[in-house]
């Protein structure tokens, strides 16, 4: 298809799907040191920047830049500072390239869709008004991760802008819509063994959404009750595998100095899912027609979960968040590194529901209990 850029790389989930449909990707830019190892190793050959704000411009010919752009200050598991927090800011520039490189065909900006609701959509204001400030046709729409198969409930907000082609033929011209996979009473569940006080995550032959932080602070895999009552969680090579990349293929972080092996699982929960990726690239390849191009958005209105805009106008596009629906893998024949949640973390659990007002799936909470009994009780406290 052409050259590409990624900013924001990560581990490299954007480029390694936009890759499977012909994306040449000619330069990186990361400054986690973890990541950086992986993409050092993933991507050999391939020019590497640790920081953004001291990249001067885009290498000649570039077609595409993807910027997955950092979502801690807009998502609900970090600061929420808005876009103008001190990383999610950064946005700014990738506008201040893509200014100087004076256009490249495609800008791909993928985030959270918690960025649709803070600060009552102003960081959505702030990323639009930018883009028709350099002349993009702009679209974008929420998408769900279990579209394509993999059992992981996980929506991210991929936006597209031109100035050559139509993004809207690119983002609108399918849509499968959404379907549930599995019974609670046969399936696993999976849901965020790190909460108990507010959001549990519950989801259904699936895990919740995998995450770079949670609720204690800490970087977390989540955890699934299986149908016989035990807690697991996840090893890091399902993690990966259910973020659509091979397994191990954050080893490499570990060769960095100072990168200690749970980093792992931020990296992991930051990335971009490699098939979600993919499906874009497919449609950049060959693009349809638009299913509707909507009604103009009210003044005021709540951002929706498409939509698409021009000189300053809003088009609320109805379209699901499940584009297609790829060969769904069950959850309870994907997990292949799984292990039983620690006693620890199993009584952390069950001393943070006492605290809150949450309320649990029937039989829950007694399974959470069995299983506690059966690694042993208790912990005893220092």
């Amino acid at each position: 298809m052409g050259r590409a850029v990624g900013l924001f790389a990560g581990i490299g989930g954007l480029e390694l799907g936009l890759g499977e449909h012909g994306w040449s990707t000619e330069l990186l830019c990361e400054i986690d040191p973890g990541a950086q190892g992986v993409l050092r190793a993933r991507f050999p050959g391939v020019d590497l920047h640790a920081d953004i704000t001291r990249l001067r411009s885009l290498p000649a010919g570039t077609e595409l830049v993807a910027a997955g752009f950092p979502c801690q200050d807009l998502s609900q598991a970090g600061r929420t500072a808005g876009i103008t927090g001190r990383r999610s800011g950064l946005v700014d520039e990738v506008f201040r390239l893509v200014r100087r490189q004076r256009g490249p065909r495609w800008l791909l900006i993928e985030n959270v869709p918690f960025m649709l609701q803070l600060g009552q959509g102003a960081a959505m204001r702030h990323i639009t008004s930018a883009l028709e400030d350099l002349g993009y046709l702009w679209a974008y729409r929420v998408v769900d991760g279990r579209a394509f198969g993999l059992p992981q409930r996980r929506q991210r907000v991929l936006m597209l802008a031109s100035r050559t082609d139509d993004p809207r033929h690119v983002l609108f011209s399918d849509d499968a819509g959404p379907r549930e996979y599995g019974d609670p009473d046969r399936d696993p569940c999976g849901f965020y063994w790190t909460e108990g006080v507010r959001g549990l995550g519950w989801a259904v032959n699936a895990v919740p959404t995998l995450k770079g932080g949670s609720g204690l602070g800490i970087a977390s895999p989540p955890a699934v009750r299986l149908p016989a009552g035990e807690l697991v969680t996840p090893g890091i090579t399902d993690a990966e595998r259910l973020q659509g990349f091979a397994a191990d293929w954050t080893a490499p972080a570990t060769n960095a100095a100072g990168v200690r092996g749970g980093h792992r699982w931020k990296l992991v929960g930051n990335a971009v899912s490699v098939r979600m990726a993919s499906w874009l690239g497919e449609q950049l390849a060959s693009p349809g027609e638009a299913l509707t191009l909507g009604e103009p958005l009210s003044p005021g209105s709540p951002w929706p979960r498409a939509a698409w805009g021009h000189a300053g106008t809003v088009y609320r596009v109805d379209v699901s968040t499940w584009p297609v629906r790829e060969p769904y893998e069950d959850l309870k024949n994907f997990l292949t590194d799984a292990r039983l949640l620690s006693p620890r973390a199993t009584a952390g659990f069950l001393r943070r529901t006492d605290m809150g007002t949450l309320r649990f799936p029937p039989g829950f909470l007694d399974d959470v209990r069995a299983h506690l009994d059966r690694m042993g009780g208790w912990p005893a406290t220092s």
